[in-house]
């Protein structure tokens, strides 16, 4: 540890974590998808294992850095082609990722709207830990490689990497809600994806992409998605509306009202208003614990002024349907009261369509309300007939309640 009192070993050490960190986002981002697929408590487990296992493997590869180097041995020679078994991981890694990064986009790109009888599907926890353990070792292999060209000592090394992993710990929660909160966000991360496993492939091939044109291109990417994000904001408060519903108003021969103009407005922006802007959040939504007591079920249908009310197991994670009042009344005529035969299945729709299409989507079928979802199936809330005519017309009186906690 004689490098501790040399400057030289510093500079070399925090240039080192610089560029663990910068190589480590390929993995952070891959992490962070990976982990929304999994139930709610088990995605923190999930993320703490992935990352510590990438540190394990690079540790170990560190200590066994004679056989790393090894790897770099051509294994095939063919034509002008050479391929080491560094390359053959870099290229199968890259081909995985390919494959996993194309199967992601097909999911979030394949329908808008869908049906539902039970709850929510998670994957497999260690299928998930699986694929992480994958993509880990092809991480930690181009990250090895390139730390060993950069200094000379194997404990600077197992210190950048410790350091390294420890910093990507603390982001990748907030990380993995800031991108799982932002659809468009997210397809430009898995776009990110194809790219490195892209590289990965030609990498393996010899043809060599220096480092910076990859990241320049995924920073300059990031950029132009701050803008738009920024954009979004004010997408629904363009300066026209109101000129517009003026002009429709004085055309139909009305006096443009300030009640009329604002009705109008909403009309004309249904199309680009999102149904997360009128839906209520699930926090808000008053559910019914399928595995609480009958009684207390009971006690809370009696003073609840709902009619309709989401039931789920545990939590809002796990919703299975819907349960209405008068199904458990008669259930209680009857003398058999079994709430699990009185679930409705509930229509679902994406949070990421407009009012407009929400507003199709009711008028096709005969429902009051429906689930909305993430893109993995996550609920995030609801909507009923009555927000979808508030979007409109404004708040009306309720003798109901909105359903709100």
């Amino acid at each position: 540890m004689e490098w501790i009192s040399d400057p030289t070993a510093w500079v070399g050490l925090l240039t080192l974590v610089a560029l663990e960190i910068v190589l480590g986002v390929d993995n952070l981002i891959f992490l962070a998808i990976l982990a929304e697929k999994l139930p709610p408590e088990q995605r923190d487990r999930a993320r703490i294992i992935g990352l510590s296992l990438a540190m394990l493997m690079r540790l170990a590869l560190l200590a066994g850095i004679s056989w790393v180097m090894s790897l770099t041995a051509p294994l095939i020679e063919f034509w002008r082609v050479s391929i080491s078994w560094r390359d053959l991981i870099l290229i199968l890694g890259g081909v995985f990722l390919l494959i996993k990064a194309t199967t992601e986009i097909h999911e979030r790109v394949d329908g808008v709207t869908q049906k539902t009888d039970g709850p929510a599907v998670h994957a497999a926890f260690w299928a998930i830990i699986a694929q992480i353990v994958v993509l880990d070792a092809v991480f930690s292999l181009d990250s090895i490689i390139t730390a060993v060209g950069m200094v000379d000592e194997v404990s600077i090394m197992m210190t950048a990497v410790v350091i390294a992993v420890g910093a990507m710990l603390v982001a990748s929660k907030p990380l993995t809600k800031f991108v799982t909160a932002r659809p468009s966000l997210i397809m430009l991360c898995l776009g990110f994806l194809l790219m490195i496993g892209l590289v990965l492939v030609v990498d393996g091939f010899g043809l060599h992409i220096p480092k910076g044109y990859v990241y320049a291109a995924i920073g300059f990417s990031v950029l132009i998605e701050i803008l738009n994000q920024l954009a979004s904001r004010n997408r629904n408060r363009l300066p026209s509306r109101r000129s517009v519903a003026d002009a429709v108003l004085r055309l139909l021969g009305g006096v443009p009202m300030t009640a009329e103009r604002r009705m109008v407005r909403e009309v004309l922006s249904m199309a680009e208003r999102r149904v997360t802007d009128i839906m209520t959040p699930g926090e808000q939504v008053t559910w019914i614990d399928a595995s609480a007591p009958m009684p207390a079920v009971l006690q809370q249908l009696r003073t609840s002024p709902h009619r309709e009310f989401p039931v789920a197991r545990g939590s809002l994670d796990q919703v299975t349907g819907i349960v209405r009042k008068e199904d458990v009344l008669a259930q209680c005529v009857d003398g058999k009261l079994e709430l699990e035969k009185a679930i409705r299945r509930c229509l679902t729709v994406r949070d990421s369509v407009s009012v407009l299409e929400t507003l199709s989507l009711f008028k096709r079928e005969p429902a009051e309300m429906a689930f909305v979802v993430d893109a993995q199936g996550k609920f995030r809330g609801l909507v009923t007939r009555e927000d979808l005519l508030e979007a409109i017309a404004g708040d009306l009186p309720d003798a109901r309640a909105p359903a709100r906690a």
